[in-house]
């Protein structure tokens, strides 16, 4: 094909014709920055003309990132977003002030990509970091929230010389790639660290801060720890670790030269969705039953949130659980109380865990589709009653819709 006439057709070329790691998994991880300097040179894409800020993390990158964005909005900024996965539409990925990106720009640089014939293959990820770096230039964006897709240390993103970097936290997630260990993986992590550029760390834990700390010195980057640090901020009904992650945002913000009142922090978590596009984060999808929504999928991201949802239920709990083949799911099951009436889901994106892989997990209930789990789980819910949809972005992205 050398022409795409509509934007299914380039999407689909993009995740069909370069690896993708949404789709594929680990095969597809194609670490390493030859492919991306060489897009961006042919391009002619300066990764460094707008001021960027680069977030790193386990679990909380999509809301730390959100938070910096929607108070440097909401201080009169344009600005560029870019995260991943996204849950619905891959035009989520790529957004200036809560606006995704056009149809037609996906489109159009498809298109240019494909009639340049390169002789080599940029991973889906590092096109996707290309064609947010052009648009964010066409928008003329004031700052760049960059969310690094996996690690730090290798990952296309990290080609970037930012303002300040964030590392969230460090958990025990993509080991195949990134280590068996806390210690290895704040190792790849460590790795968006910059010379002479300030680090924010999110989450100060023993097992990982000496490495932080070694790679800032070596590299003269002021470190500041997010847990020593006492800053005058109102959480605005904000629960549990989205506290902690919007903390970081704060004092990553106003290590740059930014202060925010407490006016203009309400307003930025009152615009948060429309600011930024938001969603799915311990998220009321439906309020009679009540249901929430959640794109935890690791052991941390399950723990932090759990507490939270057993402080909303008055009554029953349900839930319906999602993994994708790669993810420790009898780790995760046995977190879940054991009154809670568990339900596994099988996904629409091919890696998502089978009927088969849930049976040999124990698992006595199991639906196909996600639209059918919702229907049969509300017939059997109270009032007082809660249902919990969580464990992948993949899951929720199988929503019926997005209310």
């Amino acid at each position: 094909m050398n022409h795409f006439n509509s934007y299914e057709d380039s999407v689909e070329w993009l995740f069909s014709r370069f690896a993708d790691y949404q789709n594929k998994g680990p095969k597809a991880y194609k670490p390493g920055f030859d492919r991306v300097n060489l897009l961006l040179e042919i391009l002619q894409i300066d990764a460094q003309k707008i001021p960027a800020i680069h977030i790193a993390g386990t679990n909380g990158k999509g809301s730390t990132a959100a938070y910096c964005a929607s108070l440097l909005k909401e201080n009169g900024y344009n600005v560029g977003l870019f995260t991943s996965p996204h849950i619905f539409d891959f035009t989520e990925r790529i957004r200036v002030n809560g606006v995704e990106i056009s149809q037609s720009a996906v489109l159009n640089f498809c298109n240019e990509v494909q009639a340049l014939k390169l002789d080599f293959e940029p991973s889906f990820f590092e096109l996707s970091f290309a064609l947010a770096l052009i648009y964010f230039q066409d928008q003329k964006c004031d700052y760049l929230i960059i969310e690094t897709g996996l690690g730090g240390k290798l990952d296309a993103t990290n080609i970037l010389q930012p303002e300040i970097s964030i590392i969230t936290n460090i958990g025990l997630d993509h080991q195949q790639f990134l280590g068996n260990s806390l210690a290895e993986i704040a190792e790849q992590k460590a790795g968006i660290i910059k010379s002479h550029v300030p680090v924010i760390i999110g989450e100060k834990h023993k097992e990982t801060q000496e490495t932080f700390k070694k790679t800032a010195s070596i590299l003269n980057a002021p470190l500041v720890f997010c847990d020593d640090i006492d800053i005058p901020f109102d959480s605005f009904q904000l629960q549990g670790y989205q506290i902690k992650n919007y903390k970081t945002a704060l004092i990553a913000l106003e290590k740059i030269g930014f202060k925010y009142n407490f006016e203009k922090q309400k307003k930025a978590l009152k615009n948060l969705k429309r600011n930024t596009g938001f969603f799915g984060r311990l998220e009321l999808w439906k309020e009679k039953p009540r249901i929430l929504i959640d794109v935890s999928h690791n052991l941390e991201g399950i723990l932090a949130t759990l507490p939270l949802v057993q402080e909303q239920c008055t009554g029953k709990l349900f839930i319906i659980y999602g993994a994708a083949q790669d993810k420790n799911a009898e780790q995760i099951l046995a977190l879940f109380p054991e009154e809670a009436h568990l339900a596994a889901c099988v996904f629409s994106n091919p890696r998502s865990k089978q009927f088969l892989d849930w049976k040999k997990l124990g698992v006595e209930t199991i639906y196909p589709k996600l639209a059918i789990a919702i229907s049969q789980i509300e017939k059997q819910m109270d009032s007082t009653d809660l249902l919990w949809i969580t464990g992948s972005f993949y899951l929720i992205s199988d929503l019926p819709s997005k209310k």
